[in-house]
């Protein structure tokens, strides 16, 4: 599949559309008004690099760089991007290109239609990490060799010197990450903006709208500190707003080209949204947060008082608890020499570091506080040196607010003159939170209770019977999902530990190097298991589909399946090459040695107590004790696995973990990733919540610790039948942990008062 229209693509569709490409199908199918367009697809990125023969050429230039050599990583970049741009798109993909928008000017009625032409990586947008601004946009573009010239364009934006820098710096393979572009009819838009579906600061349950004129660019990049506005989104009432001093604004001009202009004086204070249209975006964010299941960061448009969703995603940056660096000191009665939003909370001080030229990066030290007019994506790694981001223009949803919430570091915007009040190497101390600059650099006290009162009014820790868990991919987000306050890893993946070598664990074994790969593996695990010790642990041993390894050195003579899911993956390919499975028992055993007893192992895809029986006995071989060293378990992922429940209970484990997601596939005979069939894809089929309540009970009834780590423990109302069927833990995705907990209190105070209620008849 090289292209695909948007009414096609769902939101599990990242890995072929990107973020930006399946969230805008997702939309789509939900009925939201999003401007219709289509995806060149991942796949088309990687037959074009194959295809053309410059993805070997590619991959030496970026085997030999040096990312903290400033100058070798530009014209390392420089150099990739000339060579994507100057080489020719096959005919059979352009030809597939061209069809495509030739179908989408037919669809909208317009000759040429403009379109916005954006890239979408496949990695971007995960819960652990923000691709922002990484990748390039082109708008205001017609003509399908114009199409072709600028999908060629986004393609090679995949090696911009900041997108090298960025993966390097967290682990991603550059062969793994590939890109799909969306090209969408461009919507001219009078006014545009971004809104949160919940303050990305705070947590609040609030609508956070910023907007401004022209097209959204100039409230995304930060050209603009727009207007900013508080909807309460429980009655619609408008809690707080501010109208700023709007001085720039994107527009097309009658050449086509979109071009940075000033905004009319009459219009440059004036407000931008109406009372009418503040509910209308109020509504719609409610809906699209119902139909994600959380909160969202959206991007919308008013065109000829029409509403457009441009975008979905979710907040990837929320808050947890208290705002670290938040501690309290004497700052208050100190003078504030510039205001401006607060956009990520917490204190920091340090040496005022002016940044007026991309090239003056190198004067930020570490513990700099980073002033500048506004930031670019080139700028990320000077801002992780900075203690603190101030800038003059942008709002809480621009560039600078999302990379400092996730970097986690204050941060003040929308000064509008920072970078002339302040002087190079003066000392300041910034409040993130209240949007406020001191002069001089203070003691941040450590956080104390001054008083009785304070103690009564911090929010009590939510305690539940039912524990909640997180699901962990990456170990860099094993300190994230931490921080949520989760009562361990329900589910801790191997495949990306193990395949982000960029070797196939077979050939370390056939190359005489399992110590390396046990070496890997250990390396991994322990960012996670140090983290929640002693919390729990469950590493699931290795389920990678044969199309995931065969891109791998070594990987050549991988079999080439029909349908992978289906077929060599799992506790069935691991018994199969019994070497693979030894080394991540090692890797565990020797962890165990280490004084770490918080780990337990799950067997994949089990569907027979043989595969069990064996598992348990290669874990002998190398020295781990089942049940003694380590808790042992299954993943209920199968319909054989679920009715046979009690057999793999005779056989012995500790617990059994529901994989809903094939379970699901596997019960209804849908593949989930098939549009054709993707629409009777239902975690809530009667047949599934069978096999589900099946598994707790004959859990509960052997003592056996049951849980659920597939998609549906993320869905509330899933989780409340869970609660009632007595399940043992939840585990959710990092974002979703809050919201499980919440859920899951409620469900056990309404099961007392049920029993309460019940019991007074």
């Amino acid at each position: 599949m090289y292209v695909e229209t948007f009414e096609n693509i769902s939101k599990d569709d990242v890995g072929i559309a990107g973020g930006k490409g399946a969230n805008l199908g997702e939309l789509t199918q939900a009925g939201i008004p999003v401007p219709p367009g289509f995806v060149v697809t991942a796949e088309t990125y990687n037959k074009f690099m194959n295809d053309t023969g410059i993805f070997d050429n590619i991959m030496n230039i970026l085997s030999g760089i040096d990312i903290n050599n400033t100058k070798e990583l530009q014209n390392s970049a420089e150099k990739i991007k000339k060579i994507i741009i100057e080489t020719n798109i096959p005919e059979d993909i352009s030809a597939l290109i061209i069809e495509a928008y030739n179908a989408l000017c037919q669809k909208v009625g317009i000759e040429d239609v403009l379109v916005a032409i954006r890239s979408s990586a496949t990695a971007e947008d995960l819960p652990e990490a923000s691709f922002a601004g990484q990748q390039d946009t082109f708008l205001n573009i017609y003509g399908a060799e114009s199409v072709i010239d600028y999908v060629r364009k986004c393609w090679a934006s995949l090696f911009e010197a900041r997108a090298i820098f960025y993966r390097e710096e967290n682990n991603f393979e550059h062969s793994k990450v590939y890109i799909a572009v969306v090209v969408q009819e461009m919507v001219e838009s009078e006014k545009a903006g971004v809104m949160f579906t919940v303050n990305p600061s705070t947590g609040e349950d609030i609508a956070l709208i910023e907007g401004s004129w022209g097209l959204g660019e100039a409230v995304v990049s930060g050209s603009v500190t727009p207007d900013t506005y508080y909807v309460d989104k429980k009655s619609n009432e408008i809690l707080n707003f501010s109208i700023a001093d709007k001085k720039v604004m994107f527009e097309k001009l009658p050449s086509g080209e979109t071009k940075q202009v000033d905004v009319p004086e009459e219009l440059r204070n004036e407000r931008v949204l109406s009372e009418a249209e503040l509910v209308e975006l109020t509504e719609m964010g409610k809906r699209i947060q119902n139909h994600y299941n959380a909160p969202q960061d959206t991007e919308w448009a008013f065109y000829d008082n029409t509403l457009y969703m441009l975008q979905s995603r979710p907040i990837t940056t929320l808050e947890n608890g208290s705002e670290a660096g938040d501690k309290g000191s004497d700052i208050e009665d100190r003078e504030v020499i510039v205001r401006g939003l607060g956009a990520s909370p917490g204190m920091a001080s340090g040496t005022v570091k002016i940044i007026k030229k991309i090239d003056e990066l190198d004067k930020i030290k570490d513990g700099d506080i980073m002033v500048t007019t506004m930031t670019t994506p080139d700028m990320v790694p000077a801002m992780k040196r900075s203690s603190g981001i101030i800038t003059d223009e942008g709002g809480i949803t621009c560039h600078a607010a999302i990379i400092s919430r996730e970097l986690g570091i204050p941060c003040v915007v929308g000064t509008g003159n920072a970078t002339e009040v302040l002087k190079e190497n003066i000392k300041v101390t910034i409040d993130g939170k209240k949007g406020l600059v001191f002069e001089g650099e203070f003691h941040i006290a450590e956080e104390k209770v001054k008083d009785e009162s304070a103690v009564s009014q911090a929010p009590a820790p939510i305690i539940t019977v039912t524990e909640v868990k997180a699901n962990v991919s990456m170990p860099e987000a094993a300190k994230k999902a931490f921080a949520t306050g989760a009562d361990g890893v329900g589910l801790l993946r191997t495949e990306h530990m193990m395949l982000t070598s960029g070797v196939h664990p077979k050939k370390f074994i056939l190359d005489g190097k399992e110590n390396e790969l046990v070496k890997i593996l250990m390396e991994n695990i322990l960012k996670v298991v140090d983290v929640f010790y002693p919390k729990p642990v469950w590493y699931r041993t290795l389920d990678a589909p044969t199309d995931e390894f065969q891109t791998l050195d070594g990987g050549e003579d991988e079999p080439y399946e029909h349908n992978p899911m289906l077929g060599w993956r799992g506790i069935r390919r691991e018994l199969d090459e019994p070497e693979i499975l030894k080394a991540e028992f090692k890797a565990i055993k020797k962890l165990h040695e280490q004084g770490y007893t918080n780990i337990g192992i799950m067997i994949p895809l089990s569907q027979s107590p043989d595969e069990l029986i064996k598992a348990k006995q290669i874990a002998e071989e190398v020295g781990l004790r089942p049940h003694k060293d380590v808790d042992f378990g299954i993943m209920v992922e199968t319909p054989a696995a679920a009715l046979i429940i009690e057999d793999f209970i005779d056989i012995g484990i500790d617990f059994a973990s529901l994989g809903t997601n094939d379970l699901t596939q596997y019960t209804l005979a849908v593949d989930r990733n098939n549009e054709l069939v993707a629409k009777n894809y239902t975690e809530e089929h009667p047949a599934v919540l069978k096999l589900i309540e099946r598994t707790i009970r004959k859990c509960n009834e052997a003592g056996v610790t049951s849980s659920i780590c597939g998609q549906a423990g993320s869905k509330p109302h899933i989780v409340e039948k869970l609660v009632e069927l007595g399940i043992c833990s939840v585990s959710a995705n990092t974002d979703a942990v809050s919201d499980v907990r919440h859920t899951v209190a409620r469900s056990e105070q309404k099961l007392i008062l049920d029993a309460a209620r019940n019991q007074k008849k």
